[in-house]
């Protein structure tokens, strides 16, 4: 049996030298194939297919605002970016971005949907479901639909949540809301759609509700002595412990939240 004879050193570290020309050859191919197919036409972005529920943007003219951002061809273009250039388009809330070999890119959009005004009666924001606010041109909804909430930014979502609590509770009075506003001291207050004007106070949606609800129940019993409908409503201040004031149009009066029948001695006809 023959002793196997080690491989000399200087023909070990030509090995390791032709293995490592040999790789460095394979990643130089590889990157210059990578850099041809990057920037070769073949895979220029030929097309932008969009999808969605898209009723206030159109679908080629979102292509035509956004194709002229787009830097690169298929391989190198930039998703996010992308992302974020559909998504700065007006109406469009999320964009989701992808590729489809060998040259398209596939946009599915959600729209942002208007709920309600927000803040200054000339401003163009609007908010969104979910309590967002967006920016987007007004006239493409019908605003008598929409009612306005007026307060700060952070809080947007506290009044729809608030909005949405009230609306239901002034139901049984047939009263709508045109406006709900938190003022800087914490105050809240809402104009009806029958130009009505009521001082909530301040506190939780809980305790606006239980003031609105114990207003509601004896309203229309008060208006009906004064031979009107809640409708006639000019103005109430529900920021009392024990129960509101009350204004209705040509009377004046102030009422005991637990008595729905007396009116109290200060009550006086308006001049």
């Amino acid at each position: 049996m023959s002793d196997t004879i080690p491989t000399p050193f200087d023909v070990r570290l030509m090995n390791l030298t032709a293995s490592l020309l040999f790789a460095a050859c394979f990643v130089l191919v590889l990157s210059a194939v990578l850099w041809w197919a990057a920037r070769h036409s073949a895979f220029s972005i030929r097309s932008i297919e969009v999808d969605g529920e898209i009723v206030h943007a159109n679908a080629q003219t979102l292509r035509s605002n956004v194709a002229p951002k787009l830097n690169g061809n298929f391989f190198t273009v930039d998703l996010p970016a992308t992302r974020m250039a559909f998504e700065s388009v007006p109406w469009v809330r999320r964009a989701v971005v992808s590729r489809e070999f060998p040259d398209r890119l596939r946009v599915s959009l959600r729209e942002q949907q208007a709920v309600a005004l927000w803040g200054n009666p000339n401003g163009s924001q609007m908010l969104n479901e979910l309590g967002e606010v967006f920016e987007a041109n007004v006239g493409e909804v019908d605003q008598d639909a929409l009612p306005r909430l007026i307060g700060p930014d952070t809080q947007s979502a506290h009044l729809l949540d608030m909005f949405r609590a009230l609306e239901p509770v002034l139901e049984p009075l047939d009263l709508g809301i045109e406006q709900l506003e938190l003022t800087g001291r914490g105050d809240w207050r809402v104009r009806l759609d029958s130009e009505g004007q009521i001082e909530l106070g301040t506190g939780t949606i809980a305790d606006v509700l239980e003031r609105t609800s114990r207003f509601v129940r004896t309203a229309e019993n008060v208006t009906k002595q004064q031979g009107r409908e809640p409708d006639a409503i000019e103005s109430a201040d529900l920021r009392y412990a024990d129960g509101y004031a009350l204004r209705l149009r040509g009377v004046t009066t102030g009422v005991d939240a637990g008595k729905t029948t007396n009116r109290k001695n200060n009550s006086k006809k308006k001049r």
